[in-house]
């Protein structure tokens, strides 16, 4: 049950990017619903390292299923792709259009990377039952 309850929360954060792709005109609304879902997306990781020691299976590498570690290191790349998007959505409020291009790119490269995230979850974490 608590599986498919972060898969649920995972699926709500990649719908809510979504949303908030599909309303980048409106910069206000754009920001807020893309600030919540990168927060809840590292709350979501917290949750799941709670639950799961996940930080102690993905130090075990060497050891793990391909599979989980390519989902980590795609799940990893995410969180460091949101730094990117902060520094440069902030660059934009601050009148610096000139980052825009780039802030695009990082943008559906992160979107990309965070629906890779989910994607790979379904083999790398859900239980065979």
């Amino acid at each position: 049950m608590e599986t498919w309850l972060m898969q649920g929360q995972s699926l709500g954060i990649v719908l809510l990017m979504l949303a908030g792709i599909s309303v980048r005109r409106n910069r206000k609304q754009h920001i807020k619903i893309m600030s919540t879902a990168m927060i809840w997306d590292i709350i979501l990781i917290l949750q799941i390292e709670l639950s799961r020691s996940a930080i102690l299976k993905a130090s075990k590498a060497m050891t793990n299923p391909l599979i989980l570690n390519i989902h980590i290191s795609i799940a990893v790349s995410t969180v460091i792709l949101y730094g990117f998007m902060v520094y440069t959505g902030r660059k934009l409020l601050n009148g610096e259009n000139d980052i825009r291009p780039r802030h695009k790119a990082l943008g559906w490269t992160t979107l990309s990377m965070r629906i890779l995230t989910f994607i790979t979850s379904f083999w790398a974490v859900v239980p065979k039952e």
